[in-house]
């Protein structure tokens, strides 16, 4: 006897989700996201205007020296460095804020960050990098603070209503700094920072990303506090945890992240948003857990991310902001669409 099994379109709807979560699942695993990273690196590294094969490598010519070491290089690091920290600081954010819709795009760091850009070419004609690195970063923790503070104070605290007030207070700040920049006339030169574009990242140009190792292994040795931090503040003290250290430390590491790659490459939004979403959702919430595949998985979509930008319409490229911004949202509203759908 032959059995015919048939299913209905919300029945197929519902294993067509769970296939494709087993493949989740399956990339995951930090092996394969490893080989991933490494095969995406290998691709980048020989896509340009400038033709570069594998076989070049094997008898290396002075121009062909020089494109490495000058560009190609220098990207790849620097695309690699920016998708972990970003990636990093937004889970932090979350696991702080106790709401996986805050990052710092929605929180009104990144807003805050170019704010102190501004103010620094402003008060300083030519500053240094530093200098506005470090003007950057006071402003971004400033406007961090204040989100945190509002947080504290709103009582109706749903899941994205939170989100919602960071992006009220972001765009507060976003306005104040287009109004003083059109004052001042410095439109022009703010805008650099509003999209992220590594097109211009050679040699000489992305060292200040370095500065991010460090401070994302900072991260993973006070990863185990960031959890305890994110079940509450009674409940924290109550385990002998000093919450308020661990917070500020947690807020500290965010906005010198944020400024650091905001003034290297600028704004690349939600990348801090979904890629902890994605990894939370199948590894869960335990943070230090987490971490290798959350800095693994924001290497590879942002690199990902900026391959297919650079094809889309070879030999030109469009941004990496702009990438990370349509294939990132439309990722996030599928996972949330779907995993709400399914998750009874």
């Amino acid at each position: 006897m032959i059995m015919i099994i048939s299913f209905d379109e919300e029945e197929r709807s519902a294993l067509r989700y769970l296939g494709l979560k087993d493949a989740l699942q399956t990339v995951m695993k930090k092996r394969y996201l490893a080989a991933l990273l490494f095969l995406l690196s290998a691709c980048s590294v020989f896509i340009g205007v400038k033709d570069l094969s594998p076989l070049d490598l094997l008898n290396m010519q002075p121009d062909h020296i020089q494109i490495l070491l000058t560009s190609r290089l220098p990207r790849l690091i620097s695309l690699i460095i920016a998708g972990v920290s970003m990636s990093i600081i937004g889970l932090i954010m979350q696991q702080l804020s106790r709401n996986k819709f805050v990052s710092p795009t929605t929180a009104g760091t990144e807003d805050s960050a170019r704010l102190g850009i501004l103010v620094s070419m402003l008060l300083f004609s030519s500053a240094a990098p530093m200098q506005k690195m470090l003007i950057a970063f006071v402003f971004a923790l400033l406007g961090t603070f204040i989100f945190m503070k509002i947080l504290e104070k709103v009582k109706y605290k749903d899941a994205v209503f939170i989100p919602l007030v960071g992006l009220m207070f972001g765009g507060i700040v976003s306005s104040i700094t287009t109004f003083f920049a059109y004052k001042y006339d410095k439109i022009q030169s703010i805008s650099a920072w509003l999209h992220g574009d590594f097109s211009m990242i050679m040699k000489g140009r992305y060292e200040m990303l370095y500065l991010s190792v460090p401070l994302v292994i900072i991260a993973y040795l006070y990863a185990n506090r960031f959890t305890v931090a994110g079940m509450g503040e009674e409940f924290a003290v109550n385990l002998g945890l000093k919450y308020k250290q661990v917070v500020n430390i947690g807020l500290v590491l965010i906005a010198l992240v944020t400024s650091v790659v905001i003034l290297t490459v600028g704004m690349i939004p939600f990348l801090g948003l979904i890629i902890p979403n994605i990894v939370t959702l199948f590894q869960g919430d335990h943070l230090k857990k987490s971490l290798p595949a959350t800095a693994l998985l924001g290497a590879v979509f942002v690199l990902g991310c900026d391959i297919v930008g650079r094809l889309i319409i070879y030999p030109y490229e469009i941004s990496i902001g702009l990438t990370v911004g349509v294939i990132g949202s439309g990722i996030f509203l599928y996972l949330l669409m779907r995993g709400k759908a399914y998750e009874q």
